[in-house]
């Protein structure tokens, strides 16, 4: 604990969301319990919600509101709907953040969509192309947008293989598919085939550890 508080307070503070998502949970609540209630918020606002979701529950309950008010009304309903599933299914893991395009348009439209956007959620090696109802269609690679004519239709370049994965399905069963199928996104779904969110590989990686360590104890 001693070296702990040391190397913590070198942490950068724009940093400090980063590093309490990621360390185990009785490190976080140990850091948590020594930081101010400002400090807390400043470190949680600018995360992406699917990890502010996995930090909520160790959070004060004056932070927790504190955060909800410096959020938009969009994000806070995304927040709200993320905290609405189970703690060990895909609908918690999923992040809202979610590039779509439509299939009855062109890789030139999209492109300029993207430029106008400006910036990508980390982990965006697809986009996912929905129906007029926002129904899962398939998946565009970057690299299709990247190198085919301008002119080309998109619904000319969907990949339809991936499954989308149902909101939920266990974390367990996520992480099984994300490492039987080296998958570094992947879309989830509520049974109407509605495309929720997104999964990507940070996400889950700790829960492939855990599985793989205990298939070697076993």
């Amino acid at each position: 604990p001693g070296k702990r508080t040391v190397v913590w307070g070198l942490v950068d503070p724009d940093d400090d969301g980063e590093v309490l998502v990621h360390v185990g949970e009785d490190v976080r609540e140990s850091l948590i319990a020594d930081m101010d209630p400002d400090e807390i918020v400043a470190a949680v606002e600018d995360l992406d919600i699917d990890d502010l979701a996995d930090l909520v529950e160790d959070l004060p309950d004056t932070v927790i509101d504190e955060v909800l008010k410096s959020m938009d009304r969009e994000n806070r309903e995304r927040l709200e709907q993320v905290l609405s599933y189970d703690e060990d299914s895909a609908g918690r893991l999923m992040n809202p953040d979610v590039v779509t395009v439509r299939a009855d348009t062109t890789v030139d439209v999209v492109l300029r969509y993207l430029r106008l956007r400006g910036e990508l959620p980390e982990h965006t090696d697809h986009l996912y192309v929905i129906s007029r109802r926002h129904q899962y269609l398939g998946r565009i690679a970057l690299q299709s947008l990247l190198t085919r004519d301008a002119s080309t239709p998109i619904n000319q370049l969907i990949d339809d293989e991936q499954p989308a994965i149902g909101v939920d399905e266990s974390s367990d069963e996520v992480a099984r598919m994300f490492s039987d199928h080296d998958w570094i996104s992947a879309p989830v779904v509520d049974d109407n085939n509605v495309l929720l969110g997104r999964i990507t590989i940070d996400d889950v990686v700790d829960i492939i550890r855990y599985q793989a360590e205990h298939q070697a104890l076993g």
